[in-house]
């Protein structure tokens, strides 16, 4: 499936009319409960970003919503003995702001500090929103470079706030008439104002499909803030560790099957699927959670262990997931291959992890586009993007 890398789309020439290359902002961080997942992220994407090609302009986002200039040293941005980075721990001043235009055609990244005359950092072409979660893969992020007329890399503004919230998703899918397992809502009204009804709710909803279930944020990812519930007994407890995260919280049943991914990638002609992945079970987890994902670093194979017609099924799945939401970009689409030998998709991520151990690279790695290429791609689909109505 590979292919060369398409050349650099054209960028607007320096202020002195000479051409120049593009410039990438890679934002990461920010302030949802996958803040570190984004910086790891973030870290292996600037190590794979071609610097013959492209000019790179590291942004974090700290914990508390500061922008903050960071040094381009991707080496201090991984898991390193258990221990997790942060953006605080990589600013390079405690106070500085870096701001991002907000009137259409401007470009101009500036900098500032308190009692400093602001720094202007130059024009950027492209942004790379490596955020996750809240506050940035979910739309949030992409309406602000919408207003200032920036291009970036992945979904829009739809589709990233479809894609965040689990409920809507699903609801999307239902009416594209794509495969989903069953699952409940407990909204913040609900649990806020009547606790016991909220209960009961889940409780009819385990009557009906069975012990155990899985009570996550609505709008979370990195397998943050989910538990597995096997009675009544651990259910309060399940619902307030969800809702640190989110005050929506999502309830599934348990679905027997294979764990199985597909990663979408965006080409000139359209979107397409690589090859798939699977997730085997976990011994050492109870399942696939945060610490075996990033900690332990649960292995998945790749390609799966399926048939040709299985293959195609679930790639003829991701595709169609990728075009229900209208992305763009890029997507992995995670599924359960029931004992049935069905497929169920279970979620997507408009903006999966590129952590070297991250499944999406590795699916496209096997399907023939390496990690350097696999980025050049996304920030050339990007580039040929406009802003606004598309």
């Amino acid at each position: 499936m590979s292919s060369q890398s398409p050349a650099p789309s054209p960028v607007p020439p320096s202020s002195g009319g000479e051409p120049r290359k593009p410039r990438v902002a890679v934002v990461f961080g920010g302030r949802s409960s996958e803040h570190t997942i984004s910086v790891v992220t973030a870290g292996a994407v600037l190590r794979a970003i071609d610097r013959d090609k492209y000019d790179v302009l590291p942004i974090g986002i700290t914990s508390e919503g500061r922008w903050a200039l960071t040094a381009d040293e991707p080496e201090r941005m991984a898991i390193a003995d258990r221990v997790l980075p942060s953006v605080e721990g990589l600013a390079e001043t405690a106070e500085g702001s870096v701001l991002l235009p907000v009137e259409q055609g401007n470009r101009e990244v500036v900098y500032a500090e308190p009692g400093a005359v602001p720094k202007a950092l130059g024009e950027v072409d492209v942004v790379f929103p490596m955020l996750h979660g809240p506050y940035g893969e979910d739309g949030t992020l992409q309406g602000l470079l919408e207003l200032s007329g920036v291009p970036y890399v992945g979904a829009g503004v739809l589709a990233s706030a479809v894609g965040m919230d689990k409920e809507y998703m699903k609801r999307v899918f239902v009416s594209f008439g794509l495969p989903v397992g069953p699952y409940e809502v407990i909204r913040p009204r609900e649990w806020e104002q009547d606790p016991a009804a909220a209960r009961k709710k889940i409780v009819d909803f385990a009557g009906d499909h069975g012990w155990p279930v899985f009570v996550k944020p609505a709008r979370a990812g990195s397998s943050i803030g989910i538990s597995k519930v096997d009675d009544l007994a651990g259910l309060d407890e399940a619902i307030e560790e969800a809702r640190r995260h989110d005050p929506k919280i999502l309830v599934e049943a348990l679905l027997r099957g294979r764990e199985i991914e597909c990663g979408v990638l965006e080409f000139e002609d359209g979107p397409r699927a690589s090859v798939p992945a699977e997730i085997p079970p976990v011994s050492t987890h109870d399942f696939y959670d945060f610490e075996a994902k990033y900690i332990d670093a649960a292995d998945g194979v790749v390609p799966a262990p399926l048939t040709e017609e299985q293959t195609a099924r679930v790639r003829e799945l991701a595709v169609r997931a990728f075009e229900a939401v209208s992305c763009e970009g890029l997507v992995r689409a995670d599924f359960f291959l029931l004992d049935s030998g069905e497929f169920v998709i279970n979620e997507i991520n408009t903006m999966p992890g590129f952590t070297p151990i991250s499944m999406y690279p590795r699916m496209w790695e096997a399907s023939g586009v390496s990690y350097p290429e696999l980025v050049d791609r996304l920030i050339q689909a990007a580039l040929r993007r406009s802003t606004g109505l598309r």
